[in-house]
């Protein structure tokens, strides 16, 4: 088993509230981190039928069965026990009583903020970072392979593993949230996506090219957000410039599944592939993600373009401090690739005396230093020289 940045937080907020809740991704480790950290708990499961029909049928007899604590995994099948399970923390408040875990983030957070608030303490687990890996792996491999636990451990090749992946889980996951009939075009609107990774979301564009209308586009992102495919990253408001763009960009929370997705099935195609760079922003955009939630920590992350073809690719706020972030799949340093840092600096700089801002380059490199304030930062430095400072 990997270690988890993410155990040490679990563990304080076990002292601190009777409910420990845990979302995330389909695989990304929740039931191995939950079993491992709570060994005294049972484990039960919600996927399976019979333990999920004497939950709903008679919740309070169900919970009767349980007054020390247990593990309950996927809650978002039976939503209706968060009701019950208030009543009977209500009674007996003892801290880290029980976990419960899900991985689909809308339907359980409705249901938390309904029944539990004030009484659980919620973590997002993803896929495994680089820094929990701890792998010295080429960053087209890392790309490749993702970052789920289960294809690690078992040291599946990504084309065993992705497959499944998508066939198991995120089309019956998307099925069960919304109801979708037709499944084809909705894997179409899916690969669409992945070939869209980094780019502005165009709902138009998305829609003409998967056959459906515009707000059945909108839709079904959500249902891909809600089930932690996908996510988004908003624009930077601060006011430097009143042209701004102000559509968000699209991401997936594993690069592994959007390679699968794009048809990928070797390694070494990523070298040439016309979304390398994408693909690398996606990885290292993951990364700083995973630091920042795996610490229960605001992400803050953000991406800033104008309309004159200025653009960082990734903003930072955190320590009071503004972190300008370019992202380059490339191994020797170019002076040009901080073109638009200097830009951005200059012009936080002029607009804000408030905040200082931190330039970074992240590369495939390994040369570490700066260039005219902004530092080189190979992606294997990530969690020293950006996330802990």
């Amino acid at each position: 088993m990997y270690k988890r940045e993410i155990s040490s937080v679990i563990q304080r907020l076990a002292g601190l509230y009777p409910i420990i809740g845990i979302t995330g991704p389909r695989q990304s480790g929740k039931t191995t981190i939950a079993k491992f950290l709570f060994p005294t708990l049972p484990y039960v499961s919600l996927e399976n039928l019979d333990v999920r029909l004497q939950a709903e049928q008679d919740p309070r007899a169900f919970l009767n069965l349980y007054q020390d604590g247990a593990i309950f995994d996927e809650v978002q099948n039976v939503p209706t026990l968060l009701s019950y399970l208030q009543g009977v923390v209500d009674e007996d408040p003892k801290k880290g009583r029980y976990v419960i875990t899900g991985s689909q983030n809308f339907a359980l957070s409705s249901s938390i903020a309904q029944s539990l608030p004030g009484r659980i303490g919620m973590m997002t687990l993803l896929p495994l970072s680089l820094f929990e890996i701890q792998s010295e792996m080429e960053t087209s491999a890392s790309i490749f392979k993702g970052g789920y636990p289960g294809l690690h451990q078992s040291q599946m090749q990504p084309m065993d593993f992705y497959p499944s992946y998508i066939q198991t889980y995120i089309e019956r996951d998307v099925r069960q949230l919304k109801g979708i009939e037709n499944l084809g075009r909705f894997q179409i609107f899916l690969k669409l996506c992945a070939g869209r990774i980094g780019q502005l979301i165009n709902f138009s564009s998305l829609a003409q090219d998967a056959g459906i209308s515009h707000t059945t586009a909108r839709e079904w992102l959500t249902v891909l957000e809600a089930s932690y495919i996908l996510f988004t990253l908003q624009p930077y408001y601060q006011n430097f410039n009143k042209r701004l763009m102000k559509m968000p960009k699209m991401y997936f929370y594993d690069t592994g599944l959007a390679c699968a997705l794009l048809g990928l099935e070797k390694e070494a195609q990523i070298e040439t592939h016309y979304l390398k760079g994408s693909l690398f922003e996606n990885l290292v955009v993951l990364e700083i993600l995973k630091g920042r939630m795996n610490n229960r920590l605001s992400p803050n992350l953000y991406f800033w373009r104008d309309r004159t073809g200025h653009e960082v690719d990734l903003i930072g706020e955190w320590g009071g401090h503004i972190h300008a972030m370019e992202i380059k799949y490339g191994a020797t340093f170019q002076e040009s690739y901080g073109k638009n840092l200097k830009y951005f600096m200059q012009l936080s700089g002029e607009k804000g005396k408030e905040k200082s801002t931190f330039a970074y380059l992240i590369y495939t490199g390994s040369q570490e230093g700066s260039y005219r304030d902004i530092s080189l930062t190979p992606i294997n430095k990530i969690h020293e020289k950006i996330l802990n400072s």
